[in-house]
């Protein structure tokens, strides 16, 4: 019988290893401990009167909802309580110095996508854990590379945590019976070569030529150079997302496009594009900006954004080599979307 452990006991010899794994470890239980609270939470729905909007806007402008609110609290509440020298938050304007003595600093989505709860679609909190540099607030501004852990919470038809630590990827899910995260999956790997993609397709006319090009390849099917028919897929909820390609396998193309805001991406750097990245590469896939590799990109400010093409490490390298034949639909002197490169060059 396979023995599944649960995450205490999953980290307690990693936490044994050395003073900065422990404090990642720290990290990650105090995160799991307000996951299970605000799952249970989200559960409720209706019932618990999360639906409506606080009156408040984000940093970015968007209206938040009440949950958005309750999520927050929940999260810092537990870094609080955690080695954590600062935070950056979607829900906040300016990153928040909680311990400057602390070892390491966390960049998080307390509930990404939480208009997806209207449709009863899969939500997620998404964390990003590094190592203090010179100073708490400068740390985040290094490149993602510098992550030495990250994951997503995934609050669907299960409860789900996707870690990415010690280089590998592994999955917990919350078992209802006992409260606990127990692990359902070892070293997930993403499958190689499976002929799917997601895009939002209304946003077709606002596409760079690159874009367009390599998604027309994809719908020619057998009868295009491709040689082979996709099925496309868009949930429209990031962690879904992500958690669908560790699974399954394909691309996630949320790329730049033409309309005003959208130039430089719309998925933030540092709590989206960043672990979300992490997550694929060490589980054997890709992350792009389309011009550069996602881990190697440092932010420019707290809520800076970027476009993000994952999935399987081929067809992100597909989706890059396209745009060294088409013309683009737009060019951008501030922020291309696209430069005339190579993924991995």
């Amino acid at each position: 019988m396979e023995i599944r452990p649960a995450l205490h006991a999953y980290l307690e010899w990693p936490a044994q290893q050395n003073p900065m794994r422990a404090a990642t470890v720290a990290v990650i239980e105090a995160l799991a401990g307000a996951a299970i609270e605000l799952a249970r939470t989200i559960a409720a729905g209706s019932l618990a009167a999360i639906g409506g909007e606080s009156g408040g806007i984000n940093p970015d402008g968007d209206r938040q909802k009440t949950i958005d609110i309750i999520a927050d609290r929940l999260m810092r509440d537990a870094l609080r309580t955690a080695p954590v020298a600062a935070v950056v938050s979607e829900e906040m304007e300016l990153p928040e110095v909680l311990d400057a003595d602390a070892p390491l600093c966390v960049a998080i989505d307390p509930l990404d996508g939480s208009a997806n709860l209207e449709n009863n679609i899969s939500v997620g909190t998404i964390f990003s854990i590094r190592p203090k540099t010179r100073d708490a607030i400068s740390t985040f501004f290094e490149p993602g590379t510098a992550q030495n852990a990250a994951g997503c919470f995934i609050y669907g038809p299960q409860t789900v945590l996707v870690l990415a630590f010690d280089q590998c990827v592994d999955c917990f899910t919350l078992d209802p019976r006992t409260g606990e995260f127990v692990l359902t999956g070892r070293d997930l790997q993403v499958p190689p070569d499976t002929p799917e993609f997601a895009i939002n397709a209304s946003n077709r006319r606002h596409w760079s030529g690159a874009v367009r090009g390599y998604i027309d390849q994809c719908l020619a099917g057998v009868n295009g150079e491709r040689g082979q028919d996709y099925n496309m897929r868009w949930i429209g909820s990031l962690v879904a997302e992500a958690y669908r390609i560790l699974m399954r396998g394909g691309v996630f193309l949320y790329p730049a496009d033409a309309r005003q805001g959208y130039r430089e991406g719309r998925l933030r750097l540092l709590y989206e594009a960043h672990p979300i990245a992490l997550i694929m590469e060490w589980a054997g896939g890709a992350a792009s900006s389309g011009r550069a590799r996602i881990l190697e990109l440092s932010a420019r400010s707290p809520h800076q954004r970027v476009p993000l093409i994952m999935g399987s490490t081929r067809a992100v390298r597909d989706v890059d080599a396209v745009h060294l034949t088409v013309e683009p639909l737009f060019e951008s002197s501030d922020a291309p979307l696209f430069a005339r490169r190579g993924l991995f060059r």
